[in-house]
């Protein structure tokens, strides 16, 4: 078990940025000067070296002292201190970097601190639950996510369709919880603790006795899926996203694309991917029902949208349903077949989600201005010629989205597709087969029904004339933002090795699986959990 100072020192780095959020709220109180432009960009500042001070305390854990001495936890404490973990919490610290930098002109100027103080406070809560290896730090993980996403919600813009946005996603948030709640409550009742590897041995325990405890484990994983589909925007609990999305202003859209699905992948692989596979056939069927479910509704119903928040809601919804595939694949793959690939897949395509979506929700953000957004599609006549930078991240964005080569959206589908389809032609069960090869087939015609919506939004950018030019006010701080997001698209596309890599890294670690070799305790270290 960890001791409180080792503790301390692992979580170092969201102690930081928890202690300078509180900073911009008690700084902001105690000199607030008369709101103007000089105060909103020293506080964007503030907040993003902020961030990366802490991206900063996070290397310097991964390659000194903490991984060096193979710190091994005794027993099951509540930290997952593994290469998963800290590939998770890079990622939400370069997610959370750019979007500060796309909200340097989000809220009004006289809340312009509060909104960037609760934004690190959510950082914090997708990093605490990267971290969590069990059942109650998953949650406030969560909830603390949570919590501050209702009220930046609330200060993005104050109209009645933001109101509205708000209490909605506020009360279904709540309902969501308390059924995440629920069925972490049976895991506890089953297993008689809150740790994710007792859990998963008394499952694995039950399964092989066949009886006992499993009788309510599809109960509590069909809890858990709905609990988490919510944070994901997985249909059928996917309802409340497109109003949402409308009613909020492009950085709070950005913002609920991103770091509620990063939280709610982390935990679907640590809780579903690694601890419950056990269930058998329920588990991986009851992922592909879903899986099909929600890309097919994401993106059937993204083909009529005209409004551009709306359809990143539709958008975002069907991203979902491609990284259950993955899900699926682990859950389905024998013990045998243990480094499947599949949670390194979710893995891959989280990450050339959240910065493809990120770049495109930026480059929105910086082609409007603070009383005018860009609401419709239409309203990108022409942007090709008059902003022909700014479309062109669009264009790689969308592009990268979709899934057009050699973008990284291209190998994060052919990853996810790729292991479907090598489950299906590598077992000896039909029935494992006919599933995971209609999985793929659905997948593949799902990816082409989305190039359609993608590639109007191109197409009105690059041939249709404009009325009136944007006014392109964003700020710096947003056209940085998809600059820096669209750069790493392009990055990834050309080079996708080291990505791979590490994925494939962060999937061994959080399953236990001894690292291949030639790799050092501190290139990568394993899971501490174990």
């Amino acid at each position: 078990m960890f001791s409180d100072t080792t503790t301390v020192w692992v979580l170092w780095p969201e102690i930081a940025l928890a202690a300078l959020a509180v900073w911009i709220y008690v700084g902001n109180a105690l000199f607030r000067p008369k709101p103007n432009t000089q105060t909103r960009l020293g506080w964007t500042t503030f907040a993003a070296a902020a961030v990366a001070f802490a991206g900063f305390a996070l290397y310097w854990h991964q390659g000194g002292a903490v991984w060096r001495q193979s710190l091994v936890l005794e027993g099951h404490g509540p930290l997952a201190i593994d290469y998963f973990a800290y590939a998770m919490r890079t990622v939400a610290l370069l997610a959370g970097f750019l979007l500060v930098l796309q909200a340097s002109r989000a809220g009004e100027n006289e809340l312009v601190s509060e909104y960037l103080g609760t934004l690190l406070l959510a950082i914090v809560g997708v990093m605490l639950t990267a971290s969590a290896n069990e059942l109650i730090f998953l949650f406030l993980g969560l909830e603390m996510l949570s919590i501050p996403t209702y009220v930046l919600l609330f200060l993005g813009r104050r109209d009645g369709a933001t109101a509205e946005a708000t209490i909605k996603y506020f009360f279904l948030s709540v309902a969501s919880s308390a059924m995440l709640l629920y069925g972490f409550g049976f895991l506890y009742g089953m297993a008689g603790s809150t740790s994710l590897t007792e859990i998963r041995a008394a499952l694995e325990t039950s399964s092989a006795a066949d009886g006992g405890l499993m009788t309510m484990a599809p109960l509590a994983l069909i809890l858990v899926f709905a609990g988490l589909g919510f944070r994901i925007a997985a249909a059928p609990f996917h309802f409340y996203a497109p109003d949402v999305y409308q009613g909020a202003t492009h950085a709070n859209a950005s913002l609920l694309s991103i770091l509620p699905k990063i939280a709610g992948v982390v935990v679907f692989v640590r809780l579903v991917g690694v601890t419950m596979p056990a269930l058998g056939d329920f588990a991986w069927q009851l992922a592909i029902v879903l899986s099909i479910l929600t890309m097919t509704i994401g993106n059937v119903s993204a083909l009529w949208q005209t409004n551009l928040r709306r359809l990143m809601a539709y958008s975002s919804i069907a991203h979902s349903g491609y990284m259950l595939i993955g899900l699926a694949v682990a859950l389905a793959a024998s013990p045998a077949e243990a480094a499947t690939g599949g949670l390194s897949s979710v893995i891959l395509y989280l990450f050339v989600y959240v910065f493809a979506t990120l770049g495109a929700f930026a480059a929105f953000t910086y082609l409007g201005a603070k009383d005018r957004e860009v609401n419709r599609i239409d309203e990108l006549a022409g942007v090709a010629k008059t902003r022909p930078v700014a479309a062109a991240i669009i264009a790689v964005c969308m592009f990268s989205l979709s899934g057009i080569p050699p973008l990284a959206g291209f190998w994060g589908k052919l990853a996810l597709f790729g292991n479907a389809i090598r489950l299906a032609t590598n077992t000896e069960s039909a029935t494992l087969q006919w599933w995971f090869i209609v999985l793929a087939v659905v997948g593949v015609l799902n990816a082409a029904v989305a190039a359609a919506y993608y590639l109007r939004i191109v197409g009105v950018m690059y041939f249709r004339t404009a009325d009136t030019a944007l006014p392109s006010q964003g700020g710096w701080g947003a056209w940085s933002a998809a600059a820096a997001a669209a750069a790493m698209v392009l990055a990834v596309g050309v080079l996708p090795g080291r990505l791979f890599d590490n994925a494939q890294r962060a999937e061994l670690a959080v399953k236990g699986i001894a690292l291949p070799e030639g790799l050092s305790q501190a290139d990568a270290p394993t899971s501490l959990a174990k």
